[in-house]
């Protein structure tokens, strides 16, 4: 053998040697007869043999035996263990005489991940012979067929054997039954003929021989063996099959069945390792081990096989492969024996076949024949073409028919019938009210089942196209065990099966699913085959079983006549061997969510009931003291935090599990599970706004964690990271039932809610923990303070873990979205204290004083506010500090507004110097806020918000010192030069130019300014005395502002008073101005600036007519009167009259 590319994933053999496959050149033979061949176009057919795993050491030459070499006298190294036989050695003897109809399964275990999509069938070759020779054949057939997604695993399933055994352990006392009522009413064992095992003993000395040719020919002592006397069926007189140490049969015997499937054990097993057993093998000879020499990936055609095979290959000098043959010279080969050798060298990708003829035991010559040539033998020559199409039409008949994984199908030809019919036993169980764990086959089934999903779980990580197929293996695998039997298998399947639901995203439908398949192995003696093969061979029809047409109502399939097998394309599969698994979409995330937490509460109580329920366990000890926990019933608020970091301290568990074991395993994972599905449902039920609803589910989901806590003495990182996120949903939910407390009723039925399966779950927490750690966080309180509060302390303590480091690094990310969030808690809880300190104000009935309380709440929210910059700060949040620092600046104006003087007559008094402090504070958080955002640009609609609330404190400062000016403190000059000044600067900030919801109000509040302003120079002028310099100053001044004001009021459309009124005060201060005038030129000029203002009130009253009601009509009139009359007097006048103002 050439070493071949894919032996390099081989496992090493027990005895330290490898085996390797033929090389690509040589791995597709045409098996063709050549020019002389009869089937020259018929004869050609594809076929490519890759070992995937081989315990025989590289092939080495075979002996050539001299002419009349007796194979009846034993050699000397008969029966002993010889690393060129491997086990074949040794099992070519006895271990066939015992059915182990779980052939296929222990390569399905070895070959988990190895086995591609493409894999159509997995069985030992024997079977593949035995069914490829069904229509040449008048020999029984009997095999169980089960499906695993595409894949077909075939096992011998002899009847004789089982029933016999059927007797003693009641296995199959089932089928037995069966059998004789449908098939054979008149069954007995045959027994095998002398013949049989001469021919056996023969074989096994021919094959030492050929690897001790040199040594002479020895008796072996009597105890060691003896040639066959008259063996009995299942005692034969020459030695079975090595047996196993004790210390494997111990240790087999006490690993529970169990413990090879917990959810961190779904990768294959290695070859080279001692697979425990799942069954007893001394009670059941059903040991799940692979034990074949070789296994195979098998390509015939286009049907793609792993086989496992026995066959002794010898190789070396020119012939670097070949298989050995033992024939007897007066017996020519039949077209079975031919078809048998044939497809041995093709499943082994063996050229050649070596035959030694002997008679009567005595070595007569040697053959060497190609494989190509085997089919064009004398006396047995057959069409390879044929042997395809019933290969095709065998596997689609198969595929057509057996559809439904986790059922056991048999294929079943009697001896000597045409028809082969196809029954389906789980179905047939369940009709005879069979308990399924009566079915042999359940267990291996179900396992396989189990392990097949698992190893595409670790693929599907990056493909989900295949979770309708996992989901489809997983739900038969828990249909199949029993809950009480198979605990750690149906709770790992259920974790598994909500493993397969996203819950961040909507899951992919794709049903082109890919299966892995593989099988086992239990040596079936080619030549025992070939004998009892020959011998139906010569039966007649007769012997056919006579009920054949009662067993047609209970198969699923028949086929009618052996003979359409070799009919091309006879049978066409009509259903696909894996059908497309819909994997359950849904866009709804609380649909998802309900499918975990349904599967995780299965996988919940299959756990509960494997621990020892609360009455096996020891009674207490009433000499002991029980420590009680004390807990108060409102727990402070400031000592939230404490319990909720609480979570990294070892909680005992109530149920006594034991840490380490699966129990203990399984259960933190689907405590994780489900605490995560329920933040799920927090999280969607937050966005749809029912705040009730999502407080309950993210309570579940704390609860959750808190039992995973109990069960964990060390918790991950990823589960602190998981842990911080649901209490920062919890905190954004109290912060939102804080903000929406007109909707509490609805929200307390929401969250009064509960269905029956968050019961059941619960019911499974609290038996691992009291599951009150969080119980300060979730309360649906009625207090918007204590809710805040809560919300405080979940950031808070979601901060405290992240800056922790465990997961320091891990959480990097996550960590600015908490300080936002603590940010915008404490900006709430400042802003909830400022409006209370507001209300307390207004409440204070004309109290002067500042009360205690008052005082109190701007401290709190004062605090709240420097916490919430502080974290703003630290994720260089420049937008949500200005907005706290303008939050701040509102507070400082409420502290101003606390601080106005009254006089004793409860009237206000002068702007005092505590009003000033807190407004120039205020002004100095505005610019705090302004110089943080830089520009404009950063984030407009917060600089408007700012600079409104900066020209709004200036303008509010200057008005007060205005109107109430400090006259007992202050200058009058002074005064209005700050005055002058606040107004200046809150002109400054009045934005006219940009258009937005604002520019009406800053264009007002402009106007307001110069209409003061104007004001103020008018008094000023009205009332300075003496310098002529300062009196024309402040002339022009009130002129301008005056200008300025009616131009702005002119400009609105909602302020015709405020006109009028500054028009009229401009008439009066023109008419000041004239009073003061000595030529009657500049009289008359000054009279005409006043007419022309007098003028412009038109527009006032126009504005004014629209707006007044019909009972308003009245004065409107009077007021239209009045104007007319003026009007005429002013036309009446001459130059040197004094007309003196009126006033309206």
């Amino acid at each position: 053998y050439i070493s071949d590319k894919e032996t390099s994933n081989m496992s090493a053999s027990p005895d330290g040697g490898q085996y390797s496959g033929l090389s690509d050149q040589s791995s597709e033979i045409p098996c063709s007869g050549g020019e002389s061949s009869k089937h020259v176009s018929t004869n050609e057919v594809k076929s490519r043999a890759v070992v995937k795993y081989c315990a025989a050491p590289p092939p080495t030459s075979y002996a050539l035996l001299q002419e009349q070499t007796d194979l009846k006298l034993p050699p000397a190294n008969w029966l002993r263990e010889n690393p060129q036989l491997g086990s074949a050695g040794t099992t070519v003897l006895g271990s066939s005489s015992k059915s182990k109809p779980f052939s296929s399964f222990g390569m399905a275990y070895d070959f988990i991940d190895n086995i591609g999509d493409d894999v159509d069938v997995v069985s030992d070759s024997e079977n593949i012979k035995k069914l490829l020779k069904i229509p040449y054949s008048k020999s029984h057939v009997s095999m169980a067929v089960h499906r695993v997604g595409r894949t077909l695993l075939l096992d011998e399933l002899d009847i004789q054997e089982l029933f016999m055994r059927s007797s003693q352990t009641g296995d199959w006392t089932w089928l037995k039954e069966f059998y004789q009522r449908l098939i054979d009413q008149k069954w007995q064992r045959k027994k095998k003929s002398k013949e049989h095992w001469y021919q056996k003993a023969i074989l096994s000395k021919f094959l030492y021989y050929s690897i001790n040719g040199d040594a002479a020919a020895e008796r072996l002592p009597d105890n060691e063996g003896e040639e066959e006397s008259g063996a009995e069926e299942f005692s034969p007189s020459w030695p079975a099959t090595f047996p196993s140490t004790p210390s494997d049969s111990e240790e087999s015997a006490n690993i529970s069945v169990d413990s090879l499937f917990a959810i961190d054990q779904v990768t294959a097993i290695p070859k080279g390792q001692n697979v425990p057993m799942l069954f007893n093998e001394g009670e059941s000879s059903q040991g799940l081990r692979n034990d074949f020499v070789r296994n195979i990936m098998w390509t015939f055609e286009d049907i793609h096989m792993l086989v496992g095979s026995n066959m002794p290959i010898f190789g070396g000098g020119r012939y670097p492969a070949v298989s050995l043959r033992l024939r007897d010279n007066n017996k020519p080969i039949n077209i079975l024996t031919g078809i048998d050798y044939w497809l041995d060298n093709l499943m082994c990708n063996v050229p050649e076949l070596v035959m030694c003829f002997h008679v009567n035991g005595i070595v007569q010559k040697y053959e060497m024949i190609k494989t190509e040539d085997i089919p064009d033998l004398d006396n047995s020559t057959f069409s390879t073409r044929v042997v395809k199409d019933i290969a095709q039409n065998i596997l689609s008949f198969l595929k057509s028919n057996c559809t439904k994984e986790g059922h056991t199908y048999w294929l079943f030809k009697a001896s000597g019938s045409d028809i082969v019919k196809l029954y389906d036993l789980t179905t047939l169980c369940e009709e005879a009210e069979e308990e399924k764990y009566q079915n042999p086959f359940t267990l291996p089934v179900a396992v396989l089942l189990y392990k097949v999903a698992s190893n595409m779980m670790l693929k599907a990580r990056q493909n989900r196209k295949h979770y309708g197929t996992v989901r489809t293996l997983l739900l038969n695998c828990v249909k199949l065990l029993d809950q009480e039997r198979h605990p750690q298998i149906i709770a790992s399947a259920h974790y598994m099966l909500s493993e397969l639901f996203q819950l961040d995203e909507p899951p992919e439908a794709d049903s082109d699913g890919s299966l892995r398949a593989g099988s086992e192995d239990s040596y079936s003696d080619e030549e025992e085959g070939e004998e009892e093969e020959e011998e139906e061979l010569a039966e007649d029809d007769s012997d056919t079983s006579s009920s054949d047409a009662a067993g047609d109502s209970k198969a699923i399939a028949v086929i009618r006549s052996v003979g359409e097998l070799s009919v091309p394309e006879k049978y066409k599969s009509t259903h696909q061997i894996r059908p497309s698994y819909a994997f359950p979409v849904s866009q709804d995330k609380e649909e998802r969510c309900r499918h975990v937490l349904s599967y995780v509460l299965e996988g919940l109580k299959a756990v509960d009931g494997s621990i020892k329920k609360e009455s096996d366990l020891p009674a207490a000890d009433p000499n002991t003291p029980i420590p009680l926990k004390y807990e108060e019933r409102v727990a402070p608020v400031e000592k939230g935090i404490t319990l909720l970091l609480e979570i990294g301290q070892k909680h005992a568990t109530r149920s006594g599990i034991i840490p380490g074991t699966w129990q203990h395993r399984i259960k933190q994972q689907l405590f994780l599970k489900a605490s995560k599905a329920y933040y799920v449902l927090s999280d969607a039920a937050t966005n749809l706004l029912k705040y009730g609803r999502a407080l309950r589910y993210i309570k579940l989901a704390l609860q959750c964690h808190d039992a995973y806590c109990a069960v964990s003495s060390v918790l991950p990182p990823r589960v602190l990271l998981f842990h911080t996120e649901c209490l920062s949903l919890c905190g954004d939910i109290q912060l939102m039932l804080a903000q929406n407390a007109n909707n509490r009723a609805a929200y307390l039925e929401e969250y009064s809610y509960q269905t029956k399966e968050d019961q059941e779950i619960l019911h499974s927490l609290h038996r691992e923990s009291g599951c009150q750690a969080f119980n300060m966080a979730t309360d649906l309180a009625t207090d918007p303070e204590y809710q805040l509060i809560v919300s405080s302390k979940c950031y808070e303590a979601s901060y405290e873990l992240l800056t922790a480091e465990v997961v320091k690094e891990q959480g990097a990310q996550q960590l600015g979205q908490v300080l936002k969030r603590l940010g915008n808690i404490r900006n709430e809880m400042g802003v909830f204290y400022m409006n209370q300190a507001a209300a307390v104000q207004t409440e204070k009935e004309g109290r002067s004083s500042v009360s205690v309380p008052e005082q109190e709440l701007w401290k709190k929210s004062f605090a709240c506010f420097e916490k919430g910059m502080q974290d703003f700060h630290a994720i260089e949040d420049q937008t949500n500090t200005a907005l706290l620092l303008c939050n701040t600046g509102r507070l400082m104006r409420i502290c101003a507004q606390a601080h106005c003087a009254l006089s004793t007559d409860q009237s206000r008094g002068e702007f005092s110097p505590e009003e000033a402090l807190y407004y120039n504070k205020a002004i100095d958080y505005y610019l705090r806020a302004m110089k943080a955002l830089a520009t404009r640009g950063s984030h407009p609609l917060v600089w408007d918000s700012v600079t409104w609330e900066l020209s709004t404190t200036y303008f509010t400062l200057a008005t007060l010192l205005q109107d109430y000016a400090p006259l007992s403190r202050k200058a009058q000059q002074q005064i209005e030069q700050e005055v002058t000044d606040a107004m200046m600067k809150s002109l400054r900030y009045c934005d006219l130019q940009t258009e937005s919801a604002r520019q009406p109000l800053y264009q007002y509040r402009a106007a307001t300014i110069h209409h003061r302003l104007a004001s103020m120079y008018h008094s000023c002028f009205r009332n300075q005395v003496g310098d002529e310099h300062v009196r024309k100053q402040h002339r022009s001044l009130a002129e301008l502002h005056y200008s300025k004001a009616v131009r702005l009021f002119l400009s609105l459309r909602d302020a015709p008073c405020e006109l009028l009124r500054t028009l009229l005060e401009r008439v009066a201060f023109a008419e000041f101005t004239m009073a003061g005038q000595s030529s009657s030129g500049a009289k008359l000029k000054s009279l005409t600036a006043a007419l022309e203002v007098m003028m412009d009130t038109r527009h006032a009253f126009q504005l004014i007519h629209k707006e007044l009601t019909p009972p308003c009509k009245t004065l409107y009139h009077q007021i239209t009167c009045i104007w007319v009359i003026r009007q005429r007097l002013l036309s009446r006048a001459t130059s040197n009259q004094r007309i003196r103002s009126v006033y309206v």
